[in-house]
């Protein structure tokens, strides 16, 4: 109704009997509010009522705004449920085919190599596989041997001196007896004389002292042929051993001239050649390398951390060409090369067929298997807090709590105290939180 343009209702019937009393006394005229007005009202109303709704909707999120010390989205986190279950301890990574016996053949001696084979060539055991032609050894040799002759003929000279010299010695003892035993049966007679009054004491005195003089030569002659018989032997012996000696010398000479044909230490393949030819080489250089693949082991290299508690005799598992094979641990390098140590796994059971030398082969060696055990999956806060902390992401808060951990896999780490199976921890990422004890997670 539009008051503005309101008129009083007039009636045309004057007379008094018949006049009613109207409301014109009680109307009042109305001036009506601007729209402008009507329209800010309105939309302070809605205002509030918009801000009331979002400040219910937004008080949680606000509130743990305001426990935490900063923010940090959760796609820049990776987020792991703790929980039970198996955990298996395992190295894994890319091997090798290497052969267990690959010796390394070397010169003997300095010269000129003649080659009979090639790399690649089936070989066999005691085959000759290079000559070295030594012109020096040689002449050594047929020296040391002229020398050996030569000491030879002088230990027989002297054996043969040693005899004559005996000989003589033999025989002045010989002769020394004889005159001892003259001497005895001229004193029997003179005795004997003496007692039948046919001749004086003074010769039974005389051949006594005949007698002595015959025992003093003849004890004298046989320390004589002892003394001699010693000096001979040492003579003779002294004599052996240097023919001895120069006997080891020439045998020795002997073999280094058998070496300067280089043979096959083993069945198999003729590997790596390091020379060429009618190459001249030097003594102790390397000539070519014999691979035994009748014995062929894959080779790992394995995290130093890891390699300590790596044992020979450990079973593991070889994949590659779209097979698998199982396996031991036979042998650990002891020394460390880039933080990394080599360990090899040999083949359990028959050899595969159709492997090459250096051909790469997946390897993967289990170190301990347990069940039920509460673990996580390994994340980079293994490394950033030592493993001795963990955030634990709950209501969009990540809390800072101390954890103690165990055993850890690859991809697993056993959880020993400060977590419980259905929590969930930032494994990865907390670099982000700087510290803080209590970090908001937004979506």
């Amino acid at each position: 109704m539009d008051f503005a343009n309101f008129q009083p209702i007039e009636t045309t019937d004057t007379t008094p009997d018949t006049m009613i009393r109207d409301t014109s006394a009680q109307d009042r005229v109305l001036t009506p509010e601007p729209t402008w007005r009507r329209r800010k009202t309105l939309a302070m109303a809605a205002a509030g009522l918009a801000l009331a709704g979002l400040g219910a909707w937004g008080w949680p999120a606000l509130s743990r705004g305001l426990s935490g010390q900063n923010s940090v989205s959760l796609g820049r986190l990776a987020v792991a449920e703790v929980g039970r279950g198996p955990l298996t301890r395992d190295v894994a990574g890319e091997g090798k085919v290497v052969a267990a016996v690959s010796p390394t053949l070397y010169a003997g001696s300095a010269g000129t190599v003649t080659l009979s084979i090639q790399a690649g060539d089936q070989v066999k055991r005691g085959q000759a596989l290079a000559r070295i032609a030594s012109p020096e050894l040689a002449a050594k040799l047929a020296q040391e041997r002229s020398n050996a002759d030569a000491l030879q003929s002088e230990a027989l000279r002297a054996a043969a001196d040693a005899r004559q010299q005996r000989a003589m010695a033999q025989g002045q003892l010989d002769t020394a007896a004889i005159a001892y035993k003259t001497a005895q049966n001229e004193l029997a007679r003179q005795t004997q004389a003496f007692e039948a009054g046919a001749t004086a004491r003074a010769q039974v005195d005389q051949a006594r002292d005949a007698v002595e003089r015959a025992q003093v030569a003849l004890k004298q002659a046989q320390q004589l042929l002892n003394l001699k018989d010693d000096a001979m032997r040492f003579e003779l012996q002294a004599k052996r051993q240097a023919f001895e000696r120069q006997q080891l010398l020439v045998r020795d000479i002997e073999r280094q001239s058998d070496e300067l044909t280089v043979r096959s230490p083993v069945d198999g393949q003729v590997g790596q050649l390091f020379i060429s030819d009618r190459m001249s080489v030097a003594k102790d250089a390397r000539l070519l390398t014999v691979v035994d693949l009748s014995q062929l082991e894959v080779q790992m290299q394995v995290a130093e951390s890891f390699a300590r508690e790596l044992q020979p005799g450990m079973p593991g598992q070889i994949s590659g060409n779209g097979q698998q094979w199982k396996g031991r641990v036979s042998s650990v390098s002891p020394e460390v090369v880039n933080n990394e140590v080599a360990a090899r796994l040999r083949f359990d059971g028959a050899l595969p067929e159709q492997l090459r030398q250096n051909q790469r082969l997946s390897v993967r060696v289990l170190l301990d298997q347990r069940d039920n055990v509460l673990s996580v999956a390994r994340g980079s806060f293994v490394d950033e807090g030592g493993g001795r902390v963990a955030y634990v992401l709950r209501d969009g808060v990540a809390e800072k709590r101390a954890i103690r951990l165990g055993a850890q896999s690859l991809s697993k780490v056993e959880v020993l105290d400060g977590l419980q199976s259905g929590e969930q921890i930032v494994i990865s990422g907390t670099d982000n939180f700087r510290g803080a004890e209590r970090v908001v997670v937004s979506p």
